[in-house]
């Protein structure tokens, strides 16, 4: 099927047994979301896939990649955790539920320290830190996806993906996703700044290159006249949020 295939491309890390029981898991998905559709008109299923797509890359184990695929199945649909532990053994239902958990939760921070007490308390929820990063993951596709809701729910979400999920991100390490969830938060709560703030960056960039071309260039010349061993110098942009 087209839609397992995006993910299988992703699954050659696995073996053959692992990847029959994540397509059971997504046969399994596809049948509990089949009447239902996201906002942006899509069949729900291609959320848990894009999820799971997401997990793939990182290359997370097999259980991971079946509850990202079933990770929304105990909320939405008939579906049990007991029914997950028949089909697909306890760790499996035990990720799901975890995630439905984390789902249950109503976030309402204004202030920076009852927001530092959601994202500890997040934390605390999960037995397993797989359930933290299946969220991640999930909240990421989601913001992805943000411009289909109504702006006043995207406010929301963006403040929200801003003061607990992105913070939660980078004291796990995984400070890719921290920094794509600000982006998308800064774009989606604040778009005028945003705009203003991209174009005003993109206009420098030719400018600041010859600036760290300089500065290279001079370290390179100090190491040589030292006649110290020459050495590789990288640097990254920061991003636009942190400018911000």
């Amino acid at each position: 099927m087209r839609l397992f295939k995006r993910l299988r491309t992703k699954l050659n890390y696995l073996d053959k047994t692992q990847i029959d029981q994540i397509h059971e898991a997504f046969l399994i998905a596809l049948e509990a979301h089949r009447e239902q559709k996201r906002n942006t008109g899509e069949p729900y299923i291609t959320h848990p896939i894009a999820v799971a797509c997401i997990l793939a890359d990182m290359k997370l184990d097999a259980h991971t990649l079946m509850a990202a695929l079933l990770h929304d199945v105990i909320e939405d649909t008939a579906i049990t955790k007991q029914d997950l532990a028949t089909k697909f053994g306890e760790v499996v239902a035990d990720l799901v539920d975890g995630v439905s958990k984390l789902t249950q939760i109503e976030f309402f921070s204004k202030a920076e320290a009852q927001a530092e007490n959601f994202r500890k308390m997040v934390l605390a929820m999960a037995k397993d830190i797989r359930v933290i990063i299946i969220k991640l993951a999930d909240r990421l596709h989601n913001m992805r996806t943000l411009s289909s809701l109504p702006p006043e729910k995207r406010r929301r979400i963006s403040q929200e993906t801003m003061e607990i999920f992105a913070p939660i991100a980078r004291r796990l390490g995984m400070y890719d996703f921290a920094i794509e969830l600000e982006e998308l938060s800064f774009m989606s709560h604040n778009p005028r700044r945003y705009t203003i703030l991209r174009k005003v960056v993109e206009e420098s960039r030719g400018e600041r290159q010859k600036v760290l071309n300089l500065v290279s260039k001079t370290l390179q010349d100090g190491l040589a006249k030292a006649r110290l061993p020459s050495c590789t110098m990288v640097g990254r942009e920061k991003s636009l949020y942190s400018i911000y």
